[in-house]
């Protein structure tokens, strides 16, 4: 649901009286999380009692469920009764039984909910409700290169006053998990008694960068002169390295100033490498991709670069082994490649992969993997879209529709949707296909089960 329409015209109005001072205040580590979670269990849908606390958080990469947490940590530390809940578990009435209500809030592609928050934006943000009873304090995550900074969290906000809610302090706004404004939300916490105001652990802190030696530089589709395709290997330096399929690899391109891209990792540590699938990226102007141009062709053979692993929840497979429906085009397969190989692994079968390209005899990416795992079991459904070998353009959400009976059936027994690869075209189209066949309803509740992932970009 795109929300940019509901935010004020001067979303910076929102946010003038933000201005905190700044003090670093520390967390709890795992450890005392993992009991303060066992003092304090989730609790099913509904707002906490009186003097309670509840933290709600909607996440799309995992980043926005990692901080709320942390943040019922620091707020248990001051004696508070505190409960953690995904944002979709709370409706109107649940919010007009008011109490304390502190939100972390990502927002995802042009200004849209995280897709578990779809249904709660809109069952939710459309209507009105007497929240008079109810004190909230906010944290909006985002990325100012987008046009739409923090737009569904701004839009919460928002919906809030203009319902009545009482904000404890005005709502903050984080851009790429920026440490000083994950300072200023602890410190307006400690200075409103919801936290200790204490040193403690760094809980901003990421896993290190490491060094990665480039073991495989190799084209996909060296027939394809105009959209070249590279994979790339590399190996930890550094000793053993963790990390498991929908992870992100982030890696530092060198330059003034220096930069990083992240990129969906294609292999699981039981492979030995880490594996990346690049496409060159060309500007209009002919100019390469400064993040691609590097990988694919500045970086010297068997040159180091630093890598740090980041998790990313949101696209890691959901528990249980259920069965999967695969769905990407481009390098969106590498993403895929890293789930069918950990099934692999564990001999699971029931996966049903619908990958897209331009040219079968250029660009199918991985043939062989794939090839294999039809003969192993592991894929049991295999739908190809190669747009350009027919006069009609035929993409992977053309071969969805015509299967939609197949998904009904899939998503009846159990399975579950992971869809890695655009955000500008295939993304939206496939999700379009997904409400059709499923309806809108069925489709958010997947997400809200976390039986409808994504990893778009």
């Amino acid at each position: 649901m795109a929300l940019a329409e509901l935010l004020p015209a001067d979303p910076d109005r929102l946010l003038a009286a933000a201005a905190v001072a700044v003090g670093y205040v520390g967390l709890c580590g795992g450890t005392a999380l993992g009991r303060l979670r066992k003092r304090a269990p989730a609790t099913p849908a509904g707002m906490a009692a009186a003097g309670d606390v509840t933290v709600a958080f909607a996440s799309q990469t995992g980043l926005a469920e990692q901080l709320a947490a942390r943040t019922l940590a620091f707020v248990a530390a001051s004696g508070a009764t505190v409960r953690l809940v995904p944002l979709a578990a709370l409706d109107r009435a649940a919010l007009e039984r008011g109490g304390r209500l502190l939100l972390v809030l990502s927002t995802t592609g042009e200004g849209d909910a995280p897709d578990a928050a779809a249904g709660f934006a809109r069952r939710v943000l459309g209507g009105t409700a007497d929240l008079s009873r109810l004190r909230y304090g906010l944290l909006a995550l985002g990325d100012r290169d987008y046009r739409h900074f923090c737009a569904f969290g701004l839009a919460v906000a928002q919906w809030l006053d203009r319902n009545g809610a009482h904000p404890i302090f005005p709502p903050m706004t984080v851009d790429d998990g920026d440490p000083e404004a994950l300072a200023r939300w602890q410190t307006a916490l400690a200075a409103a008694g919801l936290g200790e105001d204490a040193a403690a652990p760094d809980w901003t802190e990421e896993p290190p960068f490491g060094t990665w030696r480039l073991a495989e530089r190799r084209p996909l589709n060296p027939d394809d002169a105009e959209h070249p395709a590279f994979h790339l290997a590399f190996v930890a330096e550094d000793g053993a390295a963790e990390w498991q399929a929908g992870d992100l690899a982030r890696i530092r391109i060198p330059g003034e100033p220096e930069c990083h891209r992240d990129y969906s990792i294609a292999s699981i540590p039981a492979e030995g490498r880490l594996t990346l699938l690049v496409r060159l990226a060309r500007r209009p102007d002919g100019t390469v991709g400064r993040g691609s141009g590097w990988l694919a062709e500045g970086l010297a053979d068997g040159g180091t670069v630093r890598l740090q692993i980041r998790r990313n929840p949101g696209f890691h497979a959901p528990a249980g082994d259920p069965p999967l429906v695969l769905i990407g085009s481009g390098t969106g397969l590498a993403g895929l490649r890293a789930h069918l190989a950990a099934r692999a692994a564990c001999g699971i079968g029931g996966a049903w992969l619908l990958f897209g390209e331009r040219r079968r005899a250029a660009d199918w990416f991985h043939r062989e993997d794939i090839e294999g795992w039809i003969r192993s079991g592991v894929i049991d459904r295999l739908d190809l879209a190669f747009s350009r070998d027919q006069a009609e353009r035929v993409y992977v959400q053309h071969r969805l529709r015509a299967a939609a009976a197949d998904l009904v059936r899939r998503i009846d027994e159990g399975a579950a949707i992971l869809v890695c690869g655009s955000a500008a075209g295939m993304a939206p189209a496939v999700h379009a296909v997904l409400e059709d066949a499923l309806g809108r309803d069925r489709l958010e509740r997947l997400a809200e089960a976390g039986r409808y992932r994504r990893d778009v970009y």
